[in-house]
């Protein structure tokens, strides 16, 4: 048994507590952006939990690899390539999914991408491949695999959008405004969808290390400097984000709609700390 097996099994209100607590077992989960990282790390937890698992990503053998462990741990996955920036493309991965494992009731928004650029330089190219994958693409994957929610009459989405929604990430292009857009979509969606029993609500990362920030944490001190800004004093991984995606996708969050969860170890309420106070504080950039 895994460690997210271990995690969710003494979760509870006694030793009687089933592993099946969340009631995900046998539902269709679908994650886009599922080949590695906050994708990968969702997938295997809803796997973990018993649930049906289409691993939606446009590297396929990544998605494959992925689907083939979560099998071999005796999960039902399946990897699924596509290009969420293409309707037809979703479309057809909906079909096929739906003809699979059945009808989506779980999907979690996650496929993301990052094009740098300060606002004054970046190139409207880039500007739109970002806007096209990180706010574009969950509407498409929304609207393909939401079908079978709201013919059921219940469903869960979990968008992931990042704390950079909330506060500018500057030389980032567009991907700042593309996850505050992703926030508005979830409630939006929220607003319309909820009177049809399909909840939609979004999680907002701090600073999760991942394969694409791994060379980052070669710097000696990074990792040190990074923790400091954080009231947890860590940098968090991508099992912190699972957990969360869990929840909010099972029917224990059956009252959580339009809600956004910064998941981000107290990032966001270290503003003031960040101020230097002689005497008082020692601000991260001191303490490096």
């Amino acid at each position: 048994m895994n460690d997210s097996h271990n995690r969710i099994a003494h979760q509870g209100t006694g030793p009687a507590q089933s592993l099946d607590w969340l009631g995900l077992k046998g539902r269709v989960c679908v994650v886009t952006g599922a080949a590695s990282g906050i994708g990968a790390a969702i997938a295997e937890a809803f796997s973990a939990v018993g649930a049906h698992v289409a691993l939606i990503d446009r590297d396929r053998e990544a998605a494959r690899q992925v689907a083939a462990r979560l099998s071999a741990q005796g999960g039902h996955a399946l990897a699924v390539a596509c290009d969420i920036t293409d309707e037809q493309a979703v479309l057809a991965a909906a079909n096929e999914v739906r003809e699979s494992l059945g009808p989506a009731t779980v999907l979690i928004n996650n496929a993301g991408l990052l094009r740098p650029g300060s606002l004054d330089s970046v190139s409207v190219a880039d500007w739109n491949a970002v806007l096209a994958v990180n706010l574009t693409g969950y509407l498409l994957c929304t609207r393909a695999f939401g079908q079978d929610m709201l013919r059921a009459g219940r469903g869960s989405l979990v968008h992931v959008a990042s704390v950079s929604a909330l506060h500018p990430q500057t030389a980032s292009g567009a991907y700042s405004a593309s996850k505050a857009g992703v926030l508005l979509l979830s409630r939006q969606l929220a607003a319309e969808w909820g009177p049809r029993g399909v909840r939609s609500n979004a999680i907002c990362p701090g600073m999760i290390r991942t394969a694409l920030s791994a060379r980052f944490y070669e710097e000696p001190g990074f990792e040190t400097r990074r923790a400091a800004a954080t009231a947890s004093r860590r940098v968090g991984e991508p099992q912190d984000i699972a957990e969360p995606a869990l929840f909010l996708g099972s029917d224990r969050s059956a009252y959580v709609n339009g809600a956004e969860l910064v998941v981000d170890g107290g990032l966001g309420c270290m503003l003031m700390d960040m101020v230097p106070r002689p005497g008082f504080n020692s601000t991260p950039a001191q303490a490096a």
